[in-house]
């Protein structure tokens, strides 16, 4: 979950270390299972991926997220996200069809009574086209399957410019806005120097 424990950033503008980049992250919540939205069957299932699937994982991950900065999981070891993806808790599926991979959902229940939909988005050529809705019901459906009180997700400045209203309209609601600040993965090699070509590329000096 979020960390609430170190001290708020005061008003201002505050310098980001050289080659790093700042990243505005809002969070959203909801408590109970909201009403599904109507949406197309388009031939979309769900393959559940595990310890054995971390080409599948990264291949998947980097073709929804090497243009909306995500880059955590090309951090990690293949033990360690081997150990993630097959724990028994954690739900990490592709979304397929026509044999093609097309979207990707994580849900993590290893908090109890919790489920952080960790990881959520399709690949750029299925956006706009009703995976994303199919994808977001499933979730919804399997999260609240469970016996959890609370399901949350995380949205940043680097998403899909879609991204947060989509959320809002599946049920989640806005908690709290944080700042994070991390290396530059295109500058450390996790990422292409091209990728996320909308955030700047700042040399470190």
């Amino acid at each position: 979950m979020a960390d609430f424990h170190s001290a708020p950033l005061p008003p201002g503008y505050h310098p980001v270390p050289e080659g790093h980049l700042a990243n505005i992250v809002t969070c959203l919540e909801m408590t109970a299972k909201p009403a599904l939205r109507p949406a197309v069957d388009m031939g979309f299932t769900l393959e559940r991926m595990g310890s054995a699937d971390t080409e599948r994982f990264r291949a998947l991950f980097r073709a929804i997220g090497q243009d909306i900065m995500w880059f955590s999981r090309l951090m990690l070891s293949e033990e360690a996200l081997a150990g993630i993806i097959g724990d028994q808790k954690v739900f990490c599926y592709a979304l397929v069809r026509d044999g093609q991979d097309a979207g990707l959902l994580e849900l993590d229940f290893r908090i109890e009574s919790l489920c952080e939909l960790s990881f959520f988005g399709v690949v750029p050529s299925a956006v706009g086209g009703g995976a994303g809705r199919f994808l977001m019901n499933e979730a919804l459906t399997r999260a609240w399957a469970e016996p959890i009180t609370r399901m949350w997700v995380h949205t940043c400045n680097y998403d899909h410019p879609s991204a947060l209203a989509f959320y809002q309209r599946s049920g989640f609601r806005p908690y709290a806005v944080m700042v994070e600040v991390h290396a530059d993965p295109r500058l450390t090699g996790e990422m292409p120097r091209h990728a996320s070509p909308q955030v700047p590329l700042i040399e470190e000096s």
